[in-house]
C-alpha cells in the first residue's frame, strides 16, 4: 500500500480552491478504483503555515515521515513557487508537479513570458511595476507619473495582475489613463510586484498537458474554449471558479488553430522543463494569430476546474489521471 500525502489549503490567496481539489484527490484515492493501491493522508497547510495530518497540528519531520509520496494540492505561493518544492526536495520526498526550478520559472509571470519570447510564442506587450515603496514619493505624484509611463508605452485597454500568482487572482481591467490613476492610488501595487499587460482580444483558450500518457511523451488534451458572460470578463477570478463561465470543449476553433493551440502548449511544457502537467492559456485573435498569456504549472482539480472536463473529452477521468501523476512521480 503506497502512502500518499495530499497537500492542501496553505498560506495563499488560494487557499479555498485548494482545499476543494486537495478534498477531490483524497476522495478518489479513496474510492473503490484506487483504495486497494494507495492510502491517503490528508495533509493540511492552514492559513498560518501550520502543518496537520487528519487535523491534527505536527511538525514537517512528522509529515513526511508518514508519507512515500506528495500529492501536492496547493495553489498559489508556497505551492506553485517553488518553495514547498524545496523542502520535498531536502527531505528527498517523490511529489507530483513540476520541479523547484520550473515552478518558479512558470509561476513568476515576466519569467514565463521571457521564456515564451524566447521559444518564439508571441505573448502581449508587458510592463512590469515593483511594489511601491515610502522612497518612491507621495502616492498621488506616483500614481500619475507610473500611470503616464504606461499610457507612453502600451496602449488601453491594459490588464494589471500580480507578478507571481495564480490565474486571475487580484487581477484588475483599466481601460482608461484615469483607471489607471485610480488603480495605483487604490494600492493596486502595495503589497506586491505588478505585471501590466495589454489587452489582446479574441477567444479564449486553454491547453492541457500530461507527461508519459498513453504512449506518448507530450500527451496535449483537447482544447477548451471559454466563455465568459457579457457582464464578466476573462480575468475575473469569480467568472472562472464559479461556474458562471461556459466551458466548450473541444473549443470552437479551426483545425489549423487547434494544431497550433496544441504544438505550442506542448512547447511551453518542454520549453519550460515541466513536470507531469500543466495547463497554458492563450488569446486566439482572428487577424493577428495566438498569443501565450501564462503558464499554470498545478492546474486545479475541483468540480469546476478545466482538467477534468479535457480529460473526460478524451474518455479518460481524474482517478486515471491522479493514479498515472503518482506513478510519474514515484519514477524519479
Amino acid at each position: 500500500m503506497i502512502k500518499v500525502g495530499v497537500i492542501r489549503g496553505g498560506i495563499s490567496s488560494e487557499y479555498e480552491v485548494s482545499l476543494k481539489t486537495g478534498s477531490n484527490v483524497l476522495s478518489h484515492l479513496r474510492s473503490d478504483k484506487l483504495n486497494n493501491k494507495y492510502k491517503a493522508i490528508d495533509i493540511l497547510i492552514d492559513k498560518e503555515g501550520t502543518w496537520h495530518i487528519s487535523g491534527k497540528p505536527v511538525s514537517i519531520s512528522d509529515v513526511f515521515h508518514s508519507v512515500d509520496v506528495i500529492f501536492n494540492a496547493l495553489h498559489g505561493d508556497f505551492g506553485e513557487d517553488g518553495k514547498v518544492q524545496q523542502i520535498l526536495d531536502q527531505w528527498k520526498i517523490p511529489y507530483t508537479g513540476s520541479s523547484a526550478f520550473a515552478s518558479s520559472l512558470g509561476y513568476n509571470k515576466v519569467l514565463a513570458k521571457e521564456q515564451f519570447s524566447k521559444l518564439g510564442i508571441k505573448t502581449p506587450n508587458y510592463l512590469a511595476v515593483p511594489k511601491y515603496e515610502e522612497e518612491d514619493g507621495p502616492v498621488d505624484s506616483y500614481a500619475v507619473s507610473m500611470s503616464k509611463k504606461i499610457h507612453d508605452k502600451l496602449s488601453p485597454p491594459w490588464i494589471l495582475k500580480p507578478l507571481s500568482g495564480g490565474s486571475s487572482v487580484g487581477m484588475r481591467i483599466c481601460k482608461t489613463y484615469v483607471d489607471l490613476v485610480n488603480a495605483f492610488l487604490e494600492g493596486i501595487n502595495m503589497e506586491t510586484d505588478i505585471l501590466v499587460e495589454e489587452v489582446i482580444e479574441g477567444k479564449e483558450a486553454t491547453i492541457g498537458v500530461i507527461n508519459n500518457f498513453r504512449d506518448k511523451s507530450v500527451y496535449v488534451l483537447p482544447t477548451i474554449e471559454i466563455r465568459i458572460p457579457k457582464n464578466k470578463s476573462f480575468f475575473d477570478f469569480e467568472a472562472k471558479y464559479t461556474g458562471v463561465s461556459e466551458e466548450v470543449c473541444p473549443g470552437n476553433f479551426s483545425n489549423i488553430e487547434k494544431e497550433e493551440l496544441s504544438r505550442l502548449a506542448g512547447l511551453i511544457h518542454t520549453g519550460l522543463n515541466l513536470d507531469h502537467y500543466s495547463r497554458s492559456d492563450f488569446i486566439v485573435h482572428p487577424k493577428k494569430g495566438i498569443y501565450a498569456l501564462e503558464v499554470n504549472t498545478l492546474p486545479g482539480l475541483t468540480d469546476e476546474s478545466l482538467i477534468p472536463k479535457m480529460l473526460n473529452a478524451v474518455g479518460s477521468d481524474v482517478p486515471t489521471f491522479i493514479d498515472h501523476i503518482i506513478t510519474l512521480a514515484l519514477k524519479y
